[in-house]
Order: C-alpha cells, then sequence, then structure tokens
C-alpha cells in the first residue's frame, strides 16, 4: 500500500489534461478542452476535461473522475495499479508500506510462483512453435481447429512435450526452485524424489489475471486414453483461485466495457474463436459452476451479460441454476441458445462478427422468461411440478435487488404462469422475511443492508440505496458547498450556519442514517472536518485514498442535481449557483418525505393484511400510526413549501 504523501504527490503531479492528452486529441472550448469518449463510440466529441477542477466528465456514456479514475477505466486496474502507473508516467519514487516478516514471506512466493508460472508460459510457446513435436502435434492440432498464427500467440498457447519431466528437469536447470514448481501444481512430487510433469502430452491454455499475469494453466490431452482426463488445470494455490478468476478476461475487459456487455461462455476455445471472429468482449467459467467472485468480476466492466448455451438440454438445466448468482449482483441477463450441433467455439468459425452479433440480437431472450418457458415445458399440466415450477421463479425473482425490475418480472411471470400478481408477491415477501430473519440471525449487529464485502468491493459492484437520488443530491451540495455560510430565518431570529452544520442536524435531529453505506461513509468521514472553515471537502474526497469515495465524490462534482417532479413542475429550474441556498433545505426535506412515504407504504401493506386477517384490534393501531405519520407529512410538506431564505 503506497502512503498518503506519495498519494498527494502522485494526485499534485498528475495533471488531467496531460494524462488524457495521450490517449485522445483535445481541443479548448472555453476554460475547458473537448475530445472524443475513448470509452463508447461516437462522432460528436461530448468528452470534456476541465484542468481547474482536474476532473473528465462525458455527457455521453456518463463516465466520469481525475485523473487516476481516468486511468483506472483506460487501463482495466486497480486504484492502486493507476497510482502507481502515473507514478511511473511522472518519476515519482514511491514506497510501500513496510511488510511484517510473515506477510513478506507470502509476498515473496506469490512472486516466485509468478516467476515459474511466466518461464513455463513460455517454454510451452517455445515448445509449440520450434520444437518438432511441438510443432507436429501441438501446433497441428491448434491450426486443425482452425486458429491462426496471431490468435495462438495473443493467447499465449502452448505444448508440453509427452515425456514424464522434460519441462521439470528444463527448470530446474534453469535455477527454478522445486518446490515452486511443485506449489504451482506444474510439477507433481513423490517418494523417493520422483518428479513429473503434469501436462505432459498436452496442448497449454495458460490463464492471466486481469493485469496479464500467468497465473495457471489448463491443459487438453490429445491422444484417446479413457484412463486420463481430457483437460488437466492448475491446483488451487497462493495465487490462484479458480472461483475469482475468468478465462479470457484480461483480453476482453477493454472489449466489454466499449460494447458495454460481456459474453459468457464455457471452455478455452468457445473464447479464442470468439476472437478470431471479431467477438472479443467475451470470457469463460472454464467448465465450472459460476461464482460469486466471478460475477464481481464481470460486474467490474458491466452490467449486461448474455450467456450462450449450445443444445444440451440436460447441460443447461446443470447451469441454470447458477445463474440466480448473476441476478442477485444486480445484472441484466439474456440467454442465447445456439442451433443444435453448435458450441460458441463451432458457431464462431462459421460467422463473422457483423453475423454473429445480428444471431444474438434476433434470437437472444430475457433469462426469466426463457428459465420459465424452459420449466413450463418440463411441468405440463402437473400440479406438483408447477407448484415446485412457481417457487423456484419466485425464489429468482426475490433475490433480484432492484424493486422495478421485480415488479416488471412478477407481471410477466404472472401472464406465463397464470397466477395472480398478489399471490406471487406473498410469496416473495415470505421468502425475503424468512431471509431477513437468517441474516439478523447471522449478524446481529450489522445492519441489514450493509453489503457483507463492502469494505473489500474496491472496483466491484455498487451498492444502490431506495433513496439513491435524494442521498446523492445531499452529498453533492455538501461536496459543493459545504463550508459556505448561508442564513436563514426561524420563527424568532435570523442565524448563519454553514451548509454542513445544516444538513447534519436536520439528519441527526430525527436520527437519520443514509441507506447506501458508501454514502454514509462519506457523511461520517465529513463530520470530522466540518467546523474547519478552511476545509476543502471537493479535493479532499475527489483525491481521497479511499478510491470508492474518490470515484463517488468524482461522480457527485460531475453531475447535475435532480429537481423531484413535484417541485420542477412547479417552479421553472433555474441553475443550482442562482439558488444554492434554496437548494440546501429542499433536498434534506426531500429525503425525509421520500422516507416517510416509504414507512407510510409499509403501514399500507401491514393494513392490508390485517385486514384480511380481521384483526379489527391490530387495523386500528395501525390506522392510528398512519394519521400520526399524515401529520408529519403535512408540516414536511409546509417545510418544503415555507421555509424563508434569506440570502445575503
Amino acid at each position: 500500500m503506497l502512503d498518503q504523501s506519495t498519494i498527494d504527490k502522485i494526485n499534485d503531479a498528475a495533471q488531467i489534461q496531460d494524462v488524457i492528452s495521450d490517449y485522445i486529441t483535445l481541443k479548448k472550448r472555453g476554460v475547458n478542452l473537448l475530445g472524443l469518449c475513448p470509452f463508447h463510440g461516437e462522432k460528436t466529441p461530448s468528452f470534456t476535461v476541465s484542468p481547474a477542477k482536474g476532473i473528465f466528465k462525458c455527457f455521453g456514456c456518463g463516465k466520469g473522475g481525475n485523473a487516476v479514475h481516468f486511468i483506472m477505466e483506460h487501463e482495466q486496474i486497480s486504484y492502486f495499479e493507476a497510482l502507481k502507473f502515473l507514478a511511473r508516467k511522472y518519476h515519482i519514487e514511491f514506497q510501500e508500506r513496510e511488510f511484517s516478516a510473515e506477510e513478506q514471506a507470502i509476498r515473496n512466493d506469490r512472486e516466485s510462483m509468478f516467476l515459474v508460472n511466466e518461464f513455463a508460459q513460455k517454454h510451452f510457446s517455445t515448445t509449440l512453435h520450434n520444437h518438432i513435436d511441438g510443432k507436429s502435434i501441438g501446433l497441428g492440432y491448434f491450426r486443425e481447429r482452425g486458429f491462426r498464427d496471431d490468435i495462438i500467440q495473443k493467447f499465449q498457447l502452448g505444448y508440453s512435450l509427452d515425456q514424464r519431466d522434460a519441462f521439470t528437469q528444463t527448470a530446474l536447470k534453469a535455477g527454478y526452485n522445486k518446490s515452486y514448481l511443485v506449489k504451482t501444481g506444474l510439477t507433481l512430487e513423490g517418494d523417493n524424489n520422483y518428479l513429473a510433469d503434469r501436462f505432459r502430452g498436452r496442448v497449454m491454455f495458460p490463464v492471466h489475471t486481469l493485469s496479464g499475469k500467468v497465473v495457471a494453466f489448463g491443459g487438453r490431452i490429445l491422444k484417446k486414453d479413457d484412463k486420463m482426463a481430457k483437460y488437466v488445470n492448475s491446483p488451487e494455490s497462493e495465487i490462484y483461485h479458480k472461483s475469482t478468476e475468468l478465462y479470457g478476461i484480461y483480453f476482453a475487459k477493454q472489449a466489454i466495457v466499449r460494447q458495454e456487455r460481456c459474453f459468457l461462455v464455457e471452455g478455452y476455445t468457445d473464447v479464442i474463436s470468439m476472437h478470431q471472429s471479431g467477438i472479443e468482449n467475451v470470457v469463460a467459467s472454464s467448465g465450472t459452476s459460476l461464482t460469486p467472485g466471478q460475477i464481481r468480476m464481470i460486474h467490474r466492466f458491466t452490467e449486461n451479460v448474455t450467456v450462450i448455451y449450445d443444445g444440451d438440454a440436460a447441460g443447461i438445466k446443470a447451469s441454470i441454476r447458477g445463474i440466480d448468482l448473476l441476478l442477485e449482483e444486480g445484472l441484466n441477463i439474456k440467454v442465447l441458445l445456439l442451433p443444435d450441433g453448435d458450441d460458441p467455439d463451432s458457431f464462431a468459425r462459421k460467422h463473422n462478427a457483423s453475423d454473429f452479433i445480428d444471431y444474438v440480437e434476433q434470437n437472444s431472450a430475457d433469462f426469466m422468461r426463457f428459465k420459465t418457458n424452459l420449466l413450463l415445458k418440463d411441468a405440463g399440466n402437473d400440479p406438483v411440478k408447477r407448484a415446485g415450477l412457481i417457487n423456484d421463479i419466485v425464489r429468482s425473482i426475490s433475490i433480484i435487488p432492484n424493486s422495478m425490475i421485480r415488479g416488471e418480472y412478477i407481471k410477466e411471470c404472472s401472464t406465463l404462469l397464470n397466477v395472480e400478481e398478489a399471490r406471487l408477491y406473498h410469496e416473495i415477501n415470505l421468502l425475503k422475511s424468512s431471509e431477513k430473519e437468517k441474516t439478523a440471525t447471522r449478524t446481529q449487529n450489522t445492519p441489514d443492508d450493509f453489503p457483507p464485502h463492502f469494505e473489500e468491493m474496491e472496483g466491484g459492484s455498487a451498492y444502490i440505496s431506495k433513496f439513491e437520488n435524494e442521498e446523492r443530491n445531499i452529498l453533492q451540495l455538501l461536496i459543493r458547498y459545504g463550508q459556505k455560510h448561508m442564513y436563514y430565518a426561524d420563527e424568532e431570529q435570523s442565524q448563519a450556519v454553514t451548509v454542513a452544520i445544516f444538513t447534519f442536524e436536520e439528519l441527526d435531529r430525527d436520527n437519520i442514517l443514509l441507506n447506501n453505506p458508501l454514502h454514509q461513509l462519506l457523511i461520517e468521514e465529513y463530520k470530522m472536518h466540518f467546523d474547519d472553515e478552511t476545509f476543502n471537502s471537493e479535493r479532499y474526497f475527489l483525491y481521497h485514498p479511499n478510491a470508492q469515495l474518490s470515484q463517488l465524490a468524482a461522480d457527485l462534482v460531475t453531475e447535475k442535481y435532480t429537481l423531484s417532479k413535484v417541485h420542477s413542475k412547479v417552479k421553472k429550474v433555474e441553475p443550482d449557483s442562482e439558488r444554492l441556498l434554496e437548494l440546501i433545505p429542499r433536498v434534506v426535506y426531500e429525503f425525509k418525505n421520500s422516507l416517510l412515504l416509504e414507512r407510510i407504504r409499509g403501514k399500507l401493506i401491514e393494513l392490508k393484511s390485517a385486514s384480511d386477517a380481521k384483526n379489527n384490534l391490530l387495523a386500528n393501531e395501525i390506522m392510528r400510526e398512519m394519521a400520526e405519520l399524515e401529520e408529519v407529512k403535512k408540516q414536511l410538506s409546509k417545510n418544503l413549501g415555507e421555509r424563508i431564505i434569506i440570502k445575503i
């Protein structure tokens, strides 16, 4: 980890116009610079760079941030990797914090294992192209599959000789430690100093990390031998965890961002053939069931996933269960079923990129509709199977985080299954209530809405609050104008407070916490500085060492305040700078109003349940609580309409 003084030096040195000019042509437009966005295709420039603020913003695709964020997005690397990238560009020496003896030993082991893998990849590639067996057997196989030489080199494919320990002996002679050969799984060790190559007699598929390091290998045997597995993969190690790796992600990441979609296939050759046909935004789970770690990696680059299946019905049913994890992560999923007899490998070899994309657009289906129709065929008219089908579909819908999308799926499934929407809602509420009880039991003092991986989700999926717009409006004005004084008149006297003090007092008065944990984290950190009149909130958060807070600040600085529908109808929208002292209390009261409306909606649901159960006593109590909430709502509406603001 870099120390804060080094991070500050990097941020001070990295002039955003210099950084971005290495990638695109910028032309001066007033005080800003304008160019074509590198993150999506456009003919009219909408990519704006502000040297004064040190930020960029594309008004076409919405991406924005500071120089570090640009490098993260363009190079598809982590926050600290981007800092190191800029440190090298500006010749800034950086010293990572000192590691303990144990940490340093682990770090040395990891680096040594990566070096061994790098040596192995080069050895296998050299064997493929230069050894007589490599050329005749390995290269012959790849060419028979139709792979071009440039594609073979791009994916660093290779061949391991069909000899007991040819690779191991070569590595040992080159000075590589036997223990690291064994730890990476390249070498098998037995009794009496027995050593053997794990991948002997196989064509080799290196697996790369996001940054391009070789982390593992897959090997396919070419001779027919029923006693040997067709594919052998590297075992789990200190550097390789198959649940967090995707084959092809290193070569696909930028294309996934550009195309705003990821194709998900099963095997190595599927990925390679699709690349050769011109489809580069594709990754493979390498024959394993999808895991949350793999899904979060995809979500770093896009929210849209198309899962490609061949015509094997049994295989589809086996793997479709794992796709619920994609729904739970909030991804938009489509399914593409290829013609009978085709898999992604063979289909890609028959079609160019344009034809492939046309086929995708015409034949891909929404995952929920696809799953429902698939299960309906199995269920037929059997009432027990239909009940199981409904439970299966309800379970899938219930894990979708976006309530509006859940609602649309409920409507569609109600039609497909011929089941009343109310029944589906009832079943979903039962499932969610049961899950909340389990979560509360497990976590006790941990808030239900706090993502368990929150502290580790740098570059990962973002948590979305029910009140996202209202919360961001508050944070946006805090970051831009938090230390600015405002004067307002209450019933007794005029009072001067800063924007930050007013906001925090209003939230604390009703014990309100922001629903999005990242938003609340920003609030808590701001409170540590709000009484310092020299505090520059915009710069502080824009260059914060927490990558998520930094990106959030960049987004807030570049986006516009969102008026509620009610107020946009009532008043003409004016620039924020001309009505700042009206907006500050308004955004707080609008947030409170949204929270209140949500509570009232909850009470309506409780009232309906009580009425259905004919529990008059409970129904009367709920009606009394609703009346109190309505009174609060009236007072809040009065505050929204009658707050007196004095500008001086």
